[in-house]
């Protein structure tokens, strides 16, 4: 692992919390930036601190070259987390998010013998399941049609034109990366991942079954649980209170329980 890399320039930390008793480090899914934690973070603040990533190719980084490789991408995303490591933080990742959360985990296992703390992955199937999905090949106007679909895009940016324009190149890029995704099974050499996996599903999101969201066990020799809330592909927006209670009972001794 090398770690010649500029943190800041992947990490957000919206609200730093030094003293934090646990850290949480967030992926971000397809066409979407580290923004979208903000949210969360602040819901989380101070005993948990928020490091939200920030991919390149998109907001102040979008005159870098985009990343459209899983791999690649979980691959730079380890060599940045490296001064976190001695106390390894647990993951989020939604969507898209969840496969690099996931192939980051592996990486990081491999170099330094260790995964994160936990990992929480929403809105996508488990790596080892595979569609067959062609929509980085589809025109704008599907695209479009695909966000709207989806929710969890505010409406100001479905309206003006001009802002679609500057979307869609990275919202493509992503679902070109995820579509050619494919899960490469460990090798008898390497170590599995012993974090305790959450999987959050909503119950009318077309992305995920429920076979498809149970195995996330196979990736896992930790315990795997699977919580639905109501709502479709991005209903953690609806539920992020829940959702940050949850995340404080599964990372700090003694908080509140939650479902």
């Amino acid at each position: 692992m090398t770690t010649d890399v500029d943190t800041d320039l992947w990490i957000r930390r919206f609200h730093p919390a030094p003293e934090a008793t646990a850290r949480l480090v967030c992926f971000p899914h397809a066409g979407g930036s580290a923004g979208f934690y903000f949210a969360l973070s602040r819901l989380l603040h101070p005993q948990v601190e928020v490091l939200a990533v920030q991919y390149p190719g998109r907001q102040e980084r979008r005159t870098e070259p985009q990343i459209e490789d899983i791999e690649t991408l979980a691959g730079s995303i380890a060599d940045v987390l490296a001064p976190w490591w001695g106390e390894p933080p647990a993951f989020f990742g939604h969507s898209m998010g969840a496969l690099v959360a996931h192939e980051t985990a592996r990486r990081l296992v491999a170099s330094t013998g260790s995964g994160p703390a936990a990992l929480f992955v929403s809105g996508r199937r488990a790596p080892s399941t595979t569609r067959e999905e062609r929509l980085h090949l589809a025109d704008d106007q599907a695209l479009v049609a695909e966000i709207v679909r989806q929710g969890g895009t505010p409406p100001e940016l479905l309206s003006e034109p001009g802002l679609i324009e500057l979307i869609l190149p990275t919202l493509r890029g992503d679902y070109r990366a995820v579509e050619r995704y494919r899960h490469r099974p460990p090798t008898p050499a390497e170590a599995a991942l012993k974090a305790p996996v959450t999987v959050l599903v909503g119950t009318e999101d077309p992305k995920v079954t429920a076979a498809e969201a149970r195995a996330w066990e196979r990736h896992t020799d930790g315990p795997t649980e699977v919580l639905s809330f109501r709502g479709g592909h991005f209903f953690l927006t609806e539920h992020h209170e829940r959702i940050g209670e949850l995340i404080r009972a599964r990372l700090l001794p003694g908080a509140a329980s939650a479902p």
